[in-house]
């Protein structure tokens, strides 16, 4: 039996394609950004550096010969590698997106992924959130912390020093052309490293962290919608609650003593589909609870895991949100345009609401509406933002149509409201 992986070195990557060239090219424009790389052609070589010393990034072809990106995927699991792959290849964009899906479910964090062939630039842009800090100026005095700084932030440090700071991305009511509420989403403020994102921060699922983590967002969550309804906002905000956490005993009393109880529309607490349909009974039952204190529970990434209808239907769940991979170009893709329209129609024999999450054109955003969705949100309306920013953001949208929606469009929607 091998030795435990050693932790993942913040500076290093390792190429595997069968392509020298092509692994060449990814080398040096790591080497650019700040990491050290190296190529291997073989995955037998490959596996038995990535066992000795892991990474922080995987670069990984899907065709190698006489094996593949999946068969690589697997091993990365048993090896419980928790730094970056970035799938690169020839293949159709199809094939790349249900890769990515298949190393989610693995429990690998996955970069978008970049067709073959690509340029330098585009590479650079996909890796530059993994940039070294710049290094301190010869005779200039670097500090402990700037000289050992990570990729990685710890989610306990960060707990215990106040680094974690709550943004919100507003979702729309495709139906009246207005926001009808926000996703709050997890960020940390390091002292040096500066906005640390939730791929530096979150650990692997199912981490003891995660409970702590979760009851700092109801707090905070909660708190900041009683700064917006102060300011005319009382908009029905969502959650991420990992599956493990609403299990917990004692969690549900906690945001039961949270949950405001006058003029509160509600609030949404999304759990993925893949947690959802491990043990969908004891969740019915948390799900039940969180009802009768106002709060909706919504699958979110649906699509990403493939839940029967036989496990759905036995689930009280007020939204379906449905995976940004089915949303990307749903406009011109018949094949992902049918299945939008297959879990519209889902949702709401169900009784719940449809959304849609990645958003990033005018053309997906019209097929959306047009398919019946009944709410959306992606960096066409707006990126994730602090509470101060998302405050004006709510006053600008009062006064003018949203971003990503043309008056008309607006005035359109609002019509059939």
């Amino acid at each position: 039996m091998s030795n435990p992986p050693e932790p993942a070195d913040p500076q290093t990557a390792l190429v595997l394609d069968d392509e020298p060239q092509i692994g060449l090219l990814v080398c040096k424009v790591l080497s650019m950004v700040g990491i050290a790389a190296k190529h291997f052609a073989d995955p037998v070589a490959f596996l038995t550096e990535m066992q000795r010393s892991q990474p922080q990034l995987v670069v990984l072809d899907l065709a190698l010969g006489q094996s593949d990106a999946i068969d690589v995927i697997r091993k990365l699991d048993v090896l419980k590698f928790r730094g970056l792959v970035l799938l690169i290849s020839g293949r159709d964009e199809g094939t790349l997106a249900e890769i990515e899906r298949i190393g989610r479910s693995h429990g690998l964090w996955m970069l978008q992924s970049l067709r073959k062939p690509f340029r330098a630039t585009e590479l650079r842009n996909r890796l530059q959130p993994l940039a070294r800090p710049e290094r301190p100026k010869p005779g200039a005095a670097a500090s402990a912390a700037e000289s050992s700084a990570s990729a990685r932030v710890d989610l306990g440090e960060a707990l215990r020093h106040n680094w974690l700071e709550v943004w919100y991305q507003p979702k729309i009511d495709l139906r009246a052309g207005a926001i009808c509420g926000a996703e709050a989403l997890i960020r940390a403020r390091h002292p040096v490293r500066g906005l640390v994102q939730p791929v530096d921060l979150l650990p692997p699922a199912a981490d003891p962290l995660y409970r702590p983590l979760s009851i700092f967002l109801v707090q905070r969550t909660l708190a900041d919608w009683n700064v917006l309804a102060k300011a005319g906002d009382a908009l029905k905000l969502a959650i991420n609650v990992p599956a493990s956490v609403l299990n917990a005993p004692g969690f549900v009393d906690v945001v039961r003593r949270l949950v405001p109880t006058a003029n509160f529309p509600g609030l949404i607490v999304e759990v993925t589909e893949d947690e959802i349909i491990r043990d969908p009974d004891w969740l019915h039952e948390v799900a039940m609870q969180l009802r009768l204190c106002n709060i909706t529970l919504s699958i979110d990434d649906f699509g990403s895991a493939y839940a029967s209808l036989s496990r759905l239907k036995d689930l009280p769940f007020g939204e379906i949100k449905l995976d940004r991979s089915f949303v990307s170009n749903c406009a011109n893709d018949p094949l992902k345009h049918g299945l939008c329209q297959t879990v519209v129609d889902l949702a709401h024999r169900f009784g719940a609401v449809a959304c849609a999450e990645g958003v990033e054109t005018a053309d997906e955003l019209r097929s959306l509406v047009a398919l019946g969705f009944d709410t959306a949100q992606g960096y066409l309306f707006a990126k994730p933002m602090p509470l101060t920013q998302f405050v004006e953001y709510l006053a600008n949208a009062r006064s003018r149509s949203l971003p990503g929606l043309g008056p008309e469009e607006t005035k359109q929607m609002s019509a059939t409201a």
